[in-house]
Formats: C-alpha cells, structure tokens, sequence
C-alpha cells in the first residue's frame, strides 16, 4: 500500500507540473466552472478501484485540506472542493511489482455549498473527461446515484490519509 501511495503522489507531482495545456478553459460541467489551479492543489488520500482498474489522487482546495489536516470533515465545510484525478492503472514498466497511473481518464469535483447545492445534499458535481477536459453532462443525479452509499459520510468516499505534522 505504501508503495502505490507513494507512485500515486509522484504521479499528481508530475502531472501538476505538467498541468493542462490547452489554449482554452474548458466548458462548464453541470453549470459549474472549470475550477482553475486545481492542478496545484494538495493531497488529501489516494485510491485504488479493484471494479475498473483505475488509480485516483484525491487533491483539495485550501479549506478542504485543512479540514482533511483537522480531523473536521465530517460534514466538509462549505467552500471545499474534492477533486479526483483518474488514471487507468498499470505496471510500471521499472517496477513490475507496483502499479501506477497510465492513460487519463478524467478529473472531477465536488464543490460544497450546503445552500447552492441544497437539491443535492450541498454538493456540487463536475466532470471532466479525457486529456481534452470535454465536460461530463449526464446530470448531477448520475453522481449522488453513485455516491448514495456514502450519504452518511457526507456523500464523500475518501477517507483521508493521514499527514505527520513534522
């Protein structure tokens, strides 16, 4: 586990650096904005999805990654915003042992505003997919349909990883 941690967090360093290079923001995804920067952001856990073989960086913004830091994230706090980034998963072509990200699959948030997004449990949901950013608009219902296990965790499936203080 600490293995994929650690390839998961080279991973984000490296395409943060990278970031997004197209000419344009992308369009809206629900009527959410592309959030800017979010590239930048830091880590608040990794994941690893056994369903579809895909590895995901959950990043936040500065108010998420301090209630992620603060143990006080159970509801978030309006103004948070999630994000995971999502890479199909493979071997490594030095480390056969380990497995890590290969092909992008795409970037989403959750955005929390418990009175924005009231008609969905004050989160806001956006997606956006491929290298080309192309928004996700089947609706913000596809997402609480899938995060409906978690209603008693905030509609939130990360757990966040826990960060030495020195």
């Amino acid at each position: 586990m600490k293995t994929i941690l650690l390839i998961l967090l080279s991973a984000v360093s490296l395409f943060s650096s990278n970031g997004y290079t197209a000419d344009k923001t992308p369009l809206s995804s629900h009527g959410i904005d592309y959030p800017q920067g979010w590239q930048t952001w830091s880590s608040i856990a990794v994941s690893h999805r056994t369903d579809n073989n895909t590895v995901r960086a959950i990043l936040g913004n500065d108010v998420a990654i301090k209630a992620a830091r603060s143990g006080e994230h159970s509801p978030w706090p309006d103004g948070a915003i999630l994000a995971k980034v999502v890479w199909k998963a493979g071997e490594l072509a030095h480390w056969p042992k380990a497995i890590g990200p290969k092909d992008f699959v795409h970037a989403e948030f959750m955005f929390k505003d418990s009175v924005k997004y009231a008609d969905t449990y004050g989160w806001g949901w956006a997606r956006w997919v491929g290298a080309e950013q192309t928004p996700f608009e089947g609706g913000m219902q596809v997402c609480v349909s899938c995060h409906t296990p978690v209603k008693d965790n905030d509609w939130v499936f990360t757990e966040p990883g826990w960060f030495p203080t020195n």
